[in-house]
């Protein structure tokens, strides 16, 4: 009989366990929380602060801030027994419910930290009914999550009055500071508020508070939940709260991860809480000492070169100016590079063997089919060689050295370092795109640079912990080509040095390339040491130009300043030059291998195995007559009465460059008037007009056309044909204008020495 009955019990328990889990299965508790979006630093602190879709201050914390001060205090005000009941203490609902009963009204409650979860996970009339549903529902939360887990939707959940909910919001508002850091005192005050939030509302009621604080403290003492010591100190201390802001650092990222993972309560960045406040003091106080000028913006990117962490993302000059564009992300914005591409053109061609830093380039005015680009200063230096080029952002040579690796390879370097509006751009792009005439971001240069920082590998940036360090990156260049780059752009005797930093011990150690934009639209100056990349952008979000802004003496200050405040005195060391660069002596007049008429040599770094092996031409033999008069070559070569001479070889456009400056120069004599050689290399080169244009003469004024070549250094006269008929003959360097007839015209240009270039150009009526 006794066997039986515990049978029927064990029985009657199974069906019952049965039916509670065929009820849970049926009528799930899955309430759906919704937090406010919270940006962290890698510690957690919080950077900025979102409301959740509801507009509350719900910020989530994890079951780590719930520190032993914060859980002891809070279990023994709100349940003791909390670790020991499973959602429901029975012998609470049995004393709440002997009271209410005597006393005819409501006078204790019952309810557990896990049915108070409940209660704000499910709001409900407060009637007896309901109070079943929420112990049942607490009996599934017992059941499907553990205590701490439980815990940590009560400090999550548990209000505070008005749009503020948990006490992670709670903490920051009132205190402005994470609950880790709270004090006996401040916990104290917070976990009494949601009893009465109106009575108690922390910054409107705070002596109430007070007063309710210090009763609870000394309850405290008297039950030994805490030494008599700290129960003293926090009796003692003041509750002087008020209503904070929340943190509203780095504004830009913030809105840039939140949009990319809406639903995500913590965001954690990679931001160095520090540099980043610091760096958006220094970038708020250069704008306003630069209002007066026109000049109301500025963007700041700042990359940890050996993780590619973003440690600082300052968008604008002040976020919440709105007459300036400040929720403009200067950061993303598309702008014109200016100059700034220039260093990934010359590693280029290091990496193509076209150049060496020593080699030399014709800085001097000319055409490339109809593009003529001019310098920054508007001034032409000559001769000059591939480092000072660089060091000193010399258009022209970069246009020739652009002309020469050919324009789609510069486009597929970018495409491969992620450019995505250049990738747009592609088919429309031209030689103006190394001097500014593309479209790129921050973003995407201060990326670049630090693949030059990395020896070439371009790896990707990570803006949050979600970001997968790339550890093997992609090679866009060399290590051999970026360690020649970056010794070019680490030299000080360079034109983009602010004037107030030359021979002054701020001037941090760092490669740097400044770049502005046509009509002074956009300011850029990118650096880098081995530890970090720094990317500045100053200007306007409206496009308006301002005479005063450039790269050198508006961008460059800046990032000298924020390289001083972040890594002064690097301990990282600089690069040390690769296995494959190697030393040689050069011909300093040209670049290349020292012949004969060299009587001087310099040493030139190059890459083994890839850089070019010319043997110097700057100077060449000329047969003359003894008084220097006339030239021969060696058909017309007389037996006796002549003598050999070195000449300079002088490249046409230098020739004219000359002419046009008149610079004296080392002229071949005229050739013998009595040979009947014909020449077939050297003809001279049409540069107006251009081969296969259009152009369109006005019927009431018509209009002439510029006619001009570039010829060798051995020729006195050039012969200009209009439809193989004789226009004009003329010396080389003098342009010749002519009124063209209609329809398609073929010039041609013929030198003293029969050798003859032709051009087809189309003439319209407009």
């Amino acid at each position: 009989m006794k066997n039986s009955k515990v049978r029927k019990g064990l029985l009657a328990l199974i069906c019952l366990i049965l039916v509670f889990f065929a009820l849970d299965l049926a009528f799930p508790f899955n309430p759906d929380i919704r937090y406010a979006t919270q940006i962290t630093d890698p510690k957690g602190r919080v950077v900025h602060a979102f409301l959740s879709r509801e507009d509350k201050w719900r910020l989530y914390s994890n079951v780590d801030e719930i520190t032993p001060l914060l859980r002891k205090t809070l279990i023994y005000k709100e349940d003791q027994y909390f670790y020991y009941h499973p959602g429901v203490n029975p012998f609470a609902v049995v004393r709440a419910a002997v009271r209410n009963a005597f006393s005819g009204r409501r006078t204790s409650g019952a309810s557990t930290i896990t049915m108070q979860v409940v209660r704000l996970m499910d709001p409900r009339a407060r009637t007896y009914a309901n109070k079943v549903v929420e112990m049942w529902h607490a009996f599934q939360l017992e059941m499907h999550y553990s205590k701490d887990e439980i815990l940590q939707f009560y400090i999550n959940l548990v209000p505070y009055g008005g749009n503020i909910e948990g006490i992670k919001a709670a903490s920051l508002l009132y205190f402005g500071k994470a609950p880790q850091l709270l004090s006996l005192a401040e916990i104290t005050a917070l976990t009494i508020v949601p009893n009465r939030p109106s009575g108690l509302r922390p910054g409107t009621r705070n002596d109430a508070l007070r007063e309710a604080r210090n009763a609870w403290l000394k309850r405290f003492a008297e039950d030994g939940l805490f030494d008599e010591n700290v129960i003293r100190d926090a009796l003692e201390e003041p509750l002087n709260i008020r209503r904070l802001q929340t943190p509203r650092l780095a504004p830009h990222l913030s809105i840039r991860l939140k949009q990319q993972f809406p639903d995500e309560p913590v965001i954690r960045t990679n931001l160095n809480l520090q540099a980043q406040s610091q760096i958006e003091e220094q970038v708020r106080n250069y704008i306003n000492r630069r209002q007066l000028m026109n000049i109301h913006n500025a963007a700041v990117l700042v990359v940890n070169n050996e993780t590619m962490e973003v440690e600082a993302y300052v968008g604008s000059a002040d976020f919440n100016n709105p007459f300036d564009g400040g929720q403009v992300d200067g950061v993303r914005a598309v702008r014109s590079p200016g100059s700034t591409l220039k260093p990934l053109l010359y590693a280029t061609a290091f990496d193509a063997g076209i150049i060496t830093p020593k080699s030399v380039l014709n800085d001097v005015p000319g055409n490339f089919n109809g593009y003529e680009p001019e310098n920054f200063d508007k001034h032409f230096n000559g001769a000059v060689t591939t480092e000072f080029a660089l060091a000193n952002s010399l258009n022209i040579p970069a246009v020739k050295v652009l002309k020469d690796i050919g324009t789609p390879a510069l486009i597929a370097k970018l495409r491969k370092a992620g450019f995505k509006t250049v990738d747009k751009q592609a088919k429309d792009l031209g030689l103006s795109m190394i001097l500014g005439g593309c479209g790129v971001t921050l973003e995407e240069l201060t990326r670049l640079f630090a693949a030059f920082a990395n020896e070439g590998k371009l790896r990707n940036l990570r803006l949050s912990d979600g970001d997968v360090l790339d550890k093997k990156g992609t090679p866009v260049l060399s290590e051999d080509a970026t360690f020649l780059t970056t010794s070019i752009l680490t030299q000080i005797t360079r034109p983009d040095l602010p004037t107030n930093f030359d021979n002054t011990y701020h001037l941090p150690r760092i490669a740097w390339k400044t770049g502005t934009s046509y009509g002074k639209r956009d300011a850029w100056s990118i650096g880098y040491n081995r530890r970090y990349t720094v990317g500045v952008w100053v200007g306007n979000f409206s496009g308006e130009g301002v005479a005063e802004l450039s790269g050198a003496n508006t961008a460059t200050p800046l990032l000298f300043s924020i390289f001083n405040a972040l890594d002064y005195n690097s301990p990282k060391g600089w690069y040390k030059s690769p296995a494959n660069i190697s030393l040689r002596n050069v011909c300093p007049v040209s670049g290349d291998i020292p012949s004969d008429f060299c009587d001087h040599q310099v040493p030139d770094q190059y890459i083994v195995g890839v850089s070019a092996y010319r043997k110097c031409q700057h100077m060449r033999w000329v047969f003359t007559d003894v008084a220097g008069k006339m030239s021969y070559c060696t058909y017309c070569l007389p037996e006796k009465g002549f003598e050999k001479k070195a000449y300079p070889n002088l490249a046409p456009e230098l020739i004219a460059f000359y002419e046009l400056q008149k610079l004296p120069y080392q002229k071949i004599p005229p050739h013998n008037p009595k040979c009947e050689r014909v020449f077939h290399e050297g003809a001279p080169l049409i540069v107006s007009p251009n081969d296969g244009s259009e152009y369109y003469i006005r019927k009431d004024e018509p209009q002439q056309i510029q006619l001009a070549c570039q010829a060798a250094n051995d020729v006195q006269e050039v012969y200009w044909y209009v439809n193989d008929k004789l226009y004009q003959k003329s010396p080389p360097q003098e342009s010749v204008f002519l009124s063209p007839p209609l329809g398609r015209v073929k010039i041609s240009c013929s030198d003293d020495k029969g050798r003859n270039a032709d051009i087809w150009i189309v003439v319209k009526r407009m």
